[in-house]
């Protein structure tokens, strides 16, 4: 199945000062994954060509990094043959676009799993993503909402703590 998913969002103010954001993805202090939601994204070589890592049981490599406007992402697993992409660009003066793309192809059992689970919890995932960059800037509390169906899904695959 051919995906094409892409998120955007304006943020207000200068690449200049929404440039940085993008470097601090997987350190200890990142400012863009809503890391308090999800999985940290780890990669370990941290942000540079050929660091291999990903988020959860989601697996990939840097394939291309440009520090401050975009970082690609090749997938590391069966079935999902393709990128994801952290992008941003100028959009206006004083205002930048932040760009989330997958591109791949799916086969398999891979093309269920996006269709049923990861493509709703991804979606999730990155709005979230994109609500603490504007919130970091705004200093709003903007929440996006999760589907019902999220919320199952985050219930079911969710592991128990033990108290």
């Amino acid at each position: 199945m051919k995906v094409l998913n892409q998120h955007k969002r304006i943020i207000s103010y200068p690449l200049s000062e929404v440039g940085p954001i993008l470097s601090t993805l997987a350190t200890d202090n990142d400012l863009l994954i809503a890391n308090d939601k999800w999985p940290r994204m780890k990669l370990d070589k941290g942000l540079q060509v050929g660091s291999e890592g990903g988020h959860g049981p989601i697996k990939y490599f840097v394939t291309d990094y440009q520090a401050q406007k975009s970082i690609t992402f090749q997938f590391d697993m069966k079935g999902f043959n393709g990128f994801h992409k952290f992008q941003l660009t100028v959009s206006d003066k004083d205002k930048t676009e932040l760009l989330h793309i997958i591109d791949m192809s799916t086969t398999g059992i891979a093309t269920v799993k996006w269709a049923l689970v990861i493509r709703w919890l991804h979606d999730a995932y990155i709005e979230d993503a994109f609500d603490k960059v504007e919130n970091y800037f705004l200093g709003s509390q903007k929440v996006s909402k999760w589907s019902l169906w999220v919320r199952i899904l985050r219930k079911v695959l969710t592991p128990k703590r033990k108290k």
